[in-house]
């Protein structure tokens, strides 16, 4: 079975390793393991784990070359997972009610699995409350995303956008100011008097932000060194995030 074919109509997902796979059947987990496959040297470390499982799936050992068979790709962790998505929340059951602080990170058009899952992965590390990602962006439970996420596709809030709906009209219906990254925004995000309710919006890498998104929103830019004004998506994400969770003051653990 196609991995597509798997998220899309079978309502599951495939975690890998064992960081990602204690992720899952831990208690910040919002899905379900329905069953685990390992290779059997794997199996001592993870069965406690397992076993404190609030429902603890069935758990499959096998040689990592039947492994490799099975799944169909060479398996170096010996440790899958196959998870139960569950139902899909929309973005108002993600997104902290006002009047409460809020910083939610919105992803439009992203269509690389590798920066996604790093997208996910910073705002798990700077205490974004949800991710929102659009219609065209690619599913966060790609076992390539939740892998580069570091598992925190597993335990970090998200909600999509139904198709066309809008980033603006959405934000003022949650009660968020929304902010779009932008290198040519004249506003620079040191600059900037961080809202207590923030909407941070990210395009693809090149084209960027549509203009309709970045007339509606309030473009922001983060200073660069002079003669380049590039970014990874997911890198700029986290230094944004970094930014305004600093400033909300939600790094207040150690790190």
């Amino acid at each position: 079975m196609r991995e597509r074919d798997l998220v899309g109509r079978a309502r599951r997902f495939i975690a890998e390793g064992e960081v990602t796979l204690r992720l899952l059947l831990g208690s910040r987990a919002r899905f379900r393991a329905e069953s685990v496959l390992l290779a059997p040297e794997r199996w001592p470390a993870l069965a406690g784990a397992i076993a404190a499982c609030p429902h603890p799936p069935p758990v499959y050992l096998a040689a990592k070359a039947v492994m490799s068979a099975v799944t169909g790709f060479p398996i170096h962790r010996g440790v899958l997972a196959v998870g139960l998505r569950g139902p899909e929340p929309d973005a108002a059951a993600v997104v902290p009610p006002p009047p409460a602080p809020a910083l939610v990170l919105g992803l439009a058009g992203l269509t690389n699995h590798d920066n996604v899952g790093a997208a996910f992965r910073n705002a798990a590390a700077f205490g974004a409350d949800a991710v929102l990602l659009d219609a065209a962006s690619c599913d966060p439970l790609y076992r390539k995303s939740i892998r580069v996420s570091a598992g925190a596709a597993l335990i970090q809030p998200f909600a999509r956008l139904a198709s066309g709906q809008d980033w603006h009209d959405l934000s003022d219906a949650l009660g968020l100011q929304a902010l779009a990254l932008s290198p040519r925004a004249a506003e620079s995000l040191d600059d900037l008097s961080v809202p207590v309710r923030a909407l941070l919006i990210l395009g693809t890498e090149g084209p960027g932000l549509d203009a309709a998104t970045l007339g509606r929103a309030r473009p922001v830019r983060i200073p660069m060194a002079a003669g380049f004004d590039s970014l990874n998506v997911a890198t700029a994400a986290g230094v944004a995030l970094l930014t305004i969770a600093r400033a909300q003051g939600r790094l207040t653990g150690a790190g």
